[in-house]
């Protein structure tokens, strides 16, 4: 079973199953993340949904791309969450299952070409408290817990 994080589904809302890719990049003690500036400022982990046909691991690289300017290597699945959100970027409410990968930036190769996404360093003990998603939150502790292994 798949571990649920934030509220659960509401009655009366049929839910469409929206499978991700969320990275945890890490180097030299700090974590990228993107800052979504819309429509309210959140931190969260690079990443998002995986299109029809795409694998997770190719979905993980395009969104880190997309949302960062970065490349990334050595992607490594750390946990999977579920939650129940409206998205009303798509306007639907969607069952999200959310993969973590625990992941080595590698270069910037140029700015961030989703809007209103920023590329944000953040020292890994102060990672917890920023994430806004209680899922990635829980994930990212447990790692930071079990001594932060790559292996």
């Amino acid at each position: 079973m798949i571990p649920r994080y934030g509220q659960p589904p509401e009655s009366g809302h049929r839910y469409r199953a929206r499978p991700g890719a969320y990275a945890l990049l890490v180097r030299d003690g700090q974590a990228l993340l993107t800052l979504q500036t819309r429509p309210e400022p959140e931190l969260q982990l690079p990443g998002g949904g995986i299109d029809p046909g795409e694998s997770p691991v190719a979905a993980l690289h395009r969104e880190v791309f997309e949302e960062t300017g970065w490349s990334i290597a050595a992607p490594r699945r750390l946990g999977i969450y579920r939650r129940f959100a409206w998205l009303p970027e798509y306007g639907y409410h969607a069952e999200k299952i959310c993969s973590i990968w625990l992941a080595r930036p590698l270069r910037r190769l140029g700015p961030p070409s989703e809007p209103d996404h920023l590329p944000l360093w953040l020292p890994l003990d102060d990672l917890p408290d920023a994430l806004a998603d209680p899922g990635s939150r829980a994930l990212v502790t447990r790692w930071l817990r079990a001594g932060r292994p790559w292996r």
